[in-house]
């Protein structure tokens, strides 16, 4: 058997982990596509962003069901990230990648290290105002991010609202919307790229990231401690970090 029908079973386990995290995965399912023999642009590149846009929005619609999306944040973040994407994607034409890569994994290490600390912000109230403030910033400078890299921003999203003062559980599965609407866009952008697609192994995987994403996201809310959120995000952003400059040297 091809060995590229081993990814569902591996992506099931990324998918599940992630969607506890509010983040897509698509740090982890670029590369490994592409070690597993796909073409990086007619096959990696769609299929991770549409595994990435799958895991996030199937995870979000199960936060929002039980009411863990704290909209007044996630609403104006997801709505700046889409619009000031562009703009770092414009600024990534005349920076070095190598450079990029390597500044994203070192701040996706330090937000990794903040979240394993035991860091604990001063206090877990926000206004309504301040809320909208923070969804408007922090979705403009990341959306700013997404562009630059070309990365998915989630990794930063969850540490920042946490640190702004928001419950860690709810930090990660606002964290998931924002980073679908983030997702969605980078999809449909590169989607019509896709080139005869492996329509199998394609269907075995987006099936394998839905049952993932929903078994992870359920996992969390009924058996997770923010504390332990924290924990889990903190080492998977680590081996994120890692994977990102084993990619970058390896070039």
């Amino acid at each position: 058997m091809d060995a590229i029908f081993a990814t569902p079973v591996i992506f099931f386990i990324i998918s599940f982990i992630f969607s506890m995290l509010g983040l897509g995965g698509g740090q982890l399912y670029t590369p490994i596509l592409f070690w597993f023999g796909m073409d990086f642009k007619t096959q990696v590149i769609p299929l991770s962003l549409m595994l990435n846009l799958i895991t996030t929005s199937s995870s979000s619609i199960t936060y929002g069901l039980k009411k863990m999306i704290d909209w007044k944040v996630a609403i104006p973040f997801g709505v700046t990230m889409v619009i000031f994407a562009p703009l770092g994607t414009w600024l990534n034409l005349n920076i070095p990648t190598k450079f990029i890569i390597v500044i994203f994994a070192i701040f996706a290490a330090g937000a990794a290290i903040l979240m394993l600390s035991g860091y604990k912000p001063k206090s877990d109230v926000i206004s309504s105002k301040g809320r909208k403030i923070l969804g408007i910033s922090g979705g403009s400078g990341i959306g700013f991010l997404t562009g630059l890299t070309g990365l998915g921003g989630g990794s930063f999203v969850m540490p920042l609202l946490y640190t702004a003062g928001i419950d860690a559980k709810l930090a990660a599965a606002t964290s998931a919307f924002t980073a679908t609407a983030g997702g969605a866009s980078g999809f449909v952008s590169h989607i019509f790229t896709a080139v005869e697609p492996q329509w199998t192994v394609w269907i075995l995987n987006i099936v394998a990231v839905i049952i993932g994403s929903q078994v992870g996201s359920r996992v969390m809310i009924a058996k997770l401690k923010s504390k332990n959120v924290k924990m889990i995000f903190g080492f998977v952003l680590l081996l994120v970090s890692a994977v990102l400059l084993i990619q970058n040297f390896l070039k």
